[in-house]
C-alpha cells in the first residue's frame, strides 16, 4: 500500500538520514506556479544538508513517500487532487483518488515507513472561538512518536489554547534559539515556552533519552521562529478582516485554515507568501541537520 520513490528506497536501504515533508503546502498552501517551485527548492536544501527528501501524498489511491519529479508536479497542478487528513487516508486508498497529506496525515505515514523527522510550515491547533474545534494535528501529535519542526502554530488559530492541549497531550515543546513560542508569520506569538535548545545535537539527546526512558510515544515540537516576520500591524489587520469575511462566507471546519492563507496573500500583496516560503525552507534545512546528527548519533550506538 506505500510505494517509496527511487530516492528514497536507496537512501533506506542505505541506512541514510531521511526527512519527512508534507503535500498540502504544494497543493493547497501556495499558488501555482511557485508551488512547484519551492517544492523543488526545499527539496534541494534537504539534500545540501546531508539529508533524502521523502515528500508524501497518495497518488491513484497509493500512499507514496518521497515523489517522483511528474508525481510531484502531479500533486502541483492537478485541481482533483484533495486534502487529505490522517482520518480519510483509508478512504482515499479505497477510492483511488490523489490527495495532499496535512501534518497529521504526514506525520502517520512517515512513522510507517519508519521516518523520524518531519519538516512543515505551521501547526494546526485549537480554532479561535471553537474550543470544541481543534485540528486532528493535535491528535496525531499526541500519537506518533515523531520530530517535527514547525514555526509554531498558525497565528489564525487560537495560540494560547494550542499550547494548553499541547501541554494537556503531554507533547514536548523545544524553542529553537528562543524561549518565545513562535507565531507562524510573526517571529514571536506573545507566549512562552519552557524549553529552550540551541543546536540540533541537544535535540537528538532529548529524543534518544526519551526512548532511554519511554516516554518516546508522542512527537517532539521544535518551534523554530521565522527571521523575517511579517509586518505587525499589517498581520493583525488582515486577521482580524479575515476572521470576519470567513464568518461572513459560512467558512468552516478545513476549509478555515486554506481561505485564510489566500486571504492573506491577496491582501497582503505577496508579504504572507514570502514569509510562508521562507518558513518552509528555514524549517526543512533545520529539520535536515536535525536528521542527520539523529542519524551520526545512532551509528556511535
Amino acid at each position: 500500500m506505500i510505494k517509496f520513490s527511487a530516492e528514497v528506497a536507496a537512501a533506506q536501504a542505505a541506512g541514510q538520514p531521511i526527512v519527512a515533508l508534507e503535500s498540502t503546502i504544494i497543493s493547497h498552501g501556495l499558488p501555482r506556479p511557485k508551488n512547484l517551485e519551492v517544492a523543488l527548492e526545499v527539496e534541494a536544501i534537504v539534500r545540501s544538508a546531508g539529508a533524502v527528501p521523502a515528500t508524501i501524498a497518495l497518488i491513484d489511491g497509493i500512499v507514496h513517500v518521497g515523489l517522483e519529479s511528474n508525481e510531484l508536479d502531479r500533486i502541483a497542478n492537478d485541481d482533483s487532487v484533495v486534502k487529505a487528513s490522517s482520518r480519510d487516508l483509508a478512504i482515499i486508498v479505497s477510492t483511488k483518488k490523489s490527495a495532499a497529506t496535512t501534518v497529521a496525515a504526514t506525520a502517520h505515514i512517515a512513522h510507517l515507513a519508519g521516518i523520524n523527522v518531519f519538516a512543515t510550515g505551521g501547526l494546526g491547533g485549537v480554532h479561535r472561538g471553537h474550543s470544541y474545534d481543534e485540528s486532528a494535528d493535535l491528535i496525531a501529535l499526541a500519537e506518533t512518536p515523531i520530530v517535527i519542526v514547525c514555526a509554531g502554530v498558525k497565528s489564525i488559530l487560537d495560540v494560547p489554547g494550542t499550547l494548553e492541549r499541547l501541554e494537556t497531550f503531554a507533547v514536548p515543546v523545544l524553542g529553537f534559539g528562543t524561549n518565545k513560542f513562535p507565531g507562524f508569520y510573526l517571529t514571536e506569538s506573545g507566549y512562552e515556552i519552557e524549553h529552550r535548545v540551541d543546536s540540533v545535537e541537544e535535540i537528538a539527546a532529548i529524543w534518544n533519552n526519551r526512548f532511554e526512558l519511554q516516554t518516546n510515544d508522542r512527537a517532539i515540537v521544535v518551534a523554530n521562529p521565522v527571521v523575517n516576520q511579517m509586518d505587525l500591524a499589517l498581520h493583525n489587520q488582515i486577521l482580524e478582516s479575515g476572521l470576519k469575511a470567513a464568518a461572513a462566507n459560512h467558512i468552516t471546519g478545513k476549509a478555515v485554515t486554506p481561505f485564510l492563507l489566500e486571504y492573506f496573500h491577496t491582501q497582503s500583496k505577496g508579504e504572507s507568501l514570502r514569509v510562508n516560503i521562507d518558513i518552509i525552507k528555514a524549517n526543512s534545512h533545520l529539520a535536515a541537520l536535525l536528521a542527520v546528527s539523529l542519524h551520526a548519533t545512532a551509528q556511535k550506538k
